[in-house]
């Protein structure tokens, strides 16, 4: 499990949403797929078929993130806390395992 952390002052926050900022939803899918790659190496992304976002990141709010292969499909959790955020699926055009790079 592997996580990160969105700064008060990072530049997508500003005019999302003024005066309460949330963490947009692209930021996230972002740092779970860099998580994905450093997790299981360099792939080439061909799409996400499916993604749900069931509640709002905040800025300075620690969220982890779980990931399980499944031949060419990661499929991904993201928590704050005990609390999923994020669900859905990667697919790359190599096939990702437990044991990859």
């Amino acid at each position: 499990m592997s996580g990160f952390r969105i700064a008060a002052d990072h530049p997508c926050l500003p005019g999302h949403f003024p005066g309460q900022p949330v963490v947009p939803g692209v930021v996230v899918l972002d740092e779970v797929l860099a998580l994905a790659r450093s997790t299981f190496g360099e792939r080439a992304l061909l799409r996400m078929p499916q993604v749900k976002f069931a509640a709002p990141l905040l800025p300075e709010q620690d969220a982890t993130v779980e990931f399980e292969p499944r031949a060419e499909r990661l499929r991904f959790r993201v928590l704050r806390g005990e609390d999923v955020i994020a669900s859905g699926e990667l697919v790359f055009a190599d096939p990702v395992s437990a044991g990859s790079p």
